[in-house]
């Protein structure tokens, strides 16, 4: 028993758990999936609300929010490892990365790629015409981790194109313990990642030299915005921000009148579907920053998601977003079948349907790598926190 208690008492001083970001992972799985489920609706030729400003941008941003979580929860557990062990292990990290992402991830794109194709009932229009062209090409690239190329270069693949954002997040991972081990004053690096990426993103996008509006630098440009990397980036200053407790900043952002007006212009903003023409991500990845920071580490933040509901859905996060197509095509032929075409019920039947395939595939098939990841851990995080500890 004195064991126990011991190994208990050393867990929870190496854990590090976020409220409400489990909370925030669900909303915006939340509306990737409403986004999807109003194309899906286009595409089997019923009325949808796919063109409204609101749901036309909010799917691309939900992603980006997601990658700004990544970059935030990624930087603040690198250098929680450095000052507690005076290094970081990129093996460890390596191996931690793998035994989460990848299971579902290979799971879902064999699926996509070899079985799903060859279901009557989840032929998808137009999308389902084109899976065979360059088949092989297409699984090249899905199987080497690099979905955002495969997602640029060809046609939509049914049950698959969500993953370019999870090739994006890995390939943040490939390079992030390096460059953070290896470099003293995060926030340097941090800025250069930005000013590079918004630099090469501006020139093709705006400089004449090189044939500008050619196919070939429109495809590039393509690519190029297949990678957000600089949104992980801005994520990771909102969390070295808060790891160093830069006060003077911290006091701005964490000021309940403050909190109010991010909230209410990130709020409007995608109410009426605002959308810049240049650097459209960035500007809400920087609101998307400010509002994670002060979930994550403001005792006095204006709002609050951290309930059991909440929580569970945020574990679950990662199926509801690779499963979200089978869940919706699933759900729509079934109530197309039943002649219901009400949106409030398409959505809930669609939310559904994917929590339940998100719920048996965590508990019957991920938990399995998550528990495993343990031994890899030097800080407790995530689903393997014995309690819920505060990340203050």
């Amino acid at each position: 028993m004195p064991s126990m208690l011991k190994e208990a008492t050393r867990l929870k001083n190496l854990s590090s758990y976020f409220p409400n970001l489990n909370g925030l992972r669900f909303v915006a799985a939340l509306v990737v999936i409403i986004h999807h489920a109003e194309q899906m609706k286009g595409l089997f030729g019923q009325a949808n609300y796919f063109q409204v400003p609101l749901v036309h941008i909010v799917g691309r941003l939900g992603v980006i929010f997601f990658f700004v979580l990544s970059g935030f929860l990624i930087t603040y557990l690198l250098l929680q490892e450095k000052r507690n062990t005076g290094t970081i292990s990129i093996k460890s990290f390596y191996i931690r990365r793998l035994l989460r992402i990848w299971p579902l991830y290979y799971c879902t794109v064999l699926m996509g790629l070899f079985i799903m194709p060859h279901i009557r009932l989840f032929s998808v229009p137009i999308w389902s015409a084109t899976v065979a062209t360059d088949f092989h090409m297409k699984c090249l690239l899905f199987l080497a981790f690099v979905p955002n190329l495969a997602v640029a270069m060809f046609p939509t693949v049914p049950y698959v194109s969500q993953s370019w954002s999870v090739g994006v997040e890995e390939q943040f991972y490939l390079i992030w313990p390096i460059l953070t081990r290896k470099i003293n004053n995060i926030f340097y690096m941090l800025g250069g990642i930005i000013a590079i990426y918004l630099g090469v993103q501006y020139y093709l996008t705006f400089s004449t030299g090189g044939g500008q509006g050619s196919p070939v630098r429109e495809q590039i440009l393509l690519i190029w915005n297949a990678f957000n990397i600089d949104c992980m980036a801005i994520g990771g200053m909102a969390a070295a921000g808060y790891f160093y407790k830069i006060s003077g900043i911290l006091a701005i952002l964490f000021n309940r009148w403050f909190q109010v007006a991010v909230y209410t212009a990130t709020f409007g903003m995608l109410v009426k579907g605002i959308h810049f023409n240049v650097f459209h991500h960035e500007i809400y990845a920087v609101l998307f920053a400010i509002i994670i920071v002060n979930c994550a580490g403001n005792r006095d933040s204006v709002i609050s998601l951290e309930n059991r509901i909440f929580v569970y859905l945020g574990r679950i996060s990662y199926g509801l977003y690779m499963y979200q197509f089978i869940g919706i095509v699933a759900s729509l032929r079934m109530l197309n079948w039943l002649a219901i075409y009400n949106p409030i019920i398409t959505y809930m039947v669609c939310l559904m349907t994917t929590v339940l395939l998100s719920a048996m595939s965590y508990h019957l098939f991920e938990s399995r790598f998550i528990k495993a990841k343990i031994r890899f851990s030097c800080i407790i995080t995530g689903d393997n926190v014995p309690r819920q500890t505060s990340g203050n």
